[in-house]
């Protein structure tokens, strides 16, 4: 079976692995927690950047450091992994979740503009208010969906006009380019993701970056539970969020070949979309790609008039091909913990979703095997949509 998305751990990560352990250094301190912040950095074109145990607890502290607290909103797409979400509810905020564009699968900055106008006001202090529901609005969080950046420049001069701590869920964006520039310093802060699945991995763990020498100090102060040293003194109730050593050992050597890794990512995309070029006459067409994106995962769109149950039937197909084949993200609107927040209309969203089949693209497929993919599921996608 050749995998959706599996590590490629063929450089040195045991070798630095061995390193820790004859060190006895495992924990969060060690040379290679500090090695990774600093390659994270450069990768991304920011000042500063502190290592967290996941993605998800790196988005808590970054909008606990910027002030989201209990009671608040917090502005995202619908279209996304739950995490972002859970990371909101996690300050004991709620998400308002808001419409994608069909260009880049990414939060609308025109709609996000028109939603504040129309129903927020401004209280005695200042604040961002959502007008039905008396709550503050407390940041917007765009999404680096797949590693395309949305219009930044759009969503900074909205966070600029409204007063909004401008955060960024770029859990997969990786190797991802803005106007040819790396996407650090382009929110207040972007959290980065480096699951088993990402493009760089160290089984786990995330990452907080940006420019801010002040937030990041504080993201890092609030991640090592506020403590204030030598003595056992806490200011904050902080968090353990603190990446190991072990996980960082892991991340530098995959960093080591960042450019490698995103390379095959492209790749994967022109292949699948050079295969898929015989089927646009069905209505299927190739995941949407912003100039500059990561590609972190390429699949396909099914016709409009599909539903969820022909997206697992195909993938079943494929499966049974030799090769894995997954649905990609139920909205956030949908699901249960959320199902009463906030939201716009999501027609697209409603649509979008049910149609994805996302297909392989480690960073370890070879030539061969992606080869095999892009013919055999062009085969099944023209058998199933024969006219």
């Amino acid at each position: 079976m050749i995998p959706m998305a599996v590590p490629n751990l063929t450089g040195n990560e045991k070798k630095y692995l061995d390193n820790c352990i004859d060190t006895t250094f495992v924990s969060s301190v060690g040379e290679y927690v500090n090695r990774f912040e600093e390659m994270v950095s450069d990768a991304v074109d920011s000042k500063y950047a502190v290592a967290t145990s996941c993605g998800t607890t790196g988005l808590h502290v970054a909008l606990t450091s910027l002030g989201v607290h209990h009671g608040d909103l917090v502005i995202i797409p619908s279209f996304t992994f739950i995490a972002t979400a859970n990371a909101v509810r996690h300050c004991g905020a709620d998400p308002w979740m808001m419409e994608i564009r069909d260009s880049d699968w990414c939060l609308n900055p025109d709609l996000v503009r028109e939603e504040i106008e129309g129903k927020c006001e401004r209280n005695r202090e200042g604040e961002l208010i959502h007008k039905s529901t008396g709550r503050r609005v407390a940041a917007l969080m765009p999404v680096y969906t797949l590693g395309n950046i949305p219009d930044m420049n759009s969503f900074r001069l909205i966070a600029d006009e409204y007063g909004l701590p401008l955060v960024a869920d770029a859990a997969c964006a990786i190797g991802a380019l803005y106007h040819g520039k790396g996407f650090g310093a382009l929110a207040d802060l972007s959290v980065l993701s480096f699951n088993g699945n990402k493009t760089v991995t160290c089984g786990g763990g995330g990452a907080v970056v940006g420019n801010n020498q002040g937030m990041l100090d504080h993201v890092r102060h609030l991640s090592t539970t506020a403590r204030v040293w030598p003595d056992y003194d806490f200011d904050e109730a902080g968090f353990n969020y603190r990446m190991t050593n072990i996980q960082a050992a892991v991340g530098v050597a995959q960093l080591e070949r960042l450019n490698h890794f995103v390379e095959v990512k492209r790749k994967a995309r022109t292949r699948y979309a050079d295969a898929f070029k015989r089927l646009d006459s069905k209505g299927i067409r190739l995941f949407p790609t912003s100039d500059g994106s990561s590609c972190w995962f390429s699949g396909v769109v099914l016709p409009n008039d599909c539903e969820l149950k022909e997206a697992k039937s195909i993938c079943t197909k494929m499966k049974e091909a030799g090769f894995e084949a997954r649905p990609f993200w139920k909205p956030i609107h949908l699901q249960q913990p959320y199902a009463k927040c906030p939201m716009t209309d999501m027609q697209y969203t409603d649509s979008i979703w049910q149609r994805i089949i996302t297909l392989p693209c480690s960073t370890g497929i070879t030539e061969e095997e992606l080869n095999y993919v892009a013919d055999a599921a062009c085969n099944i996608l023209n058998g199933c949509f024969q006219k």
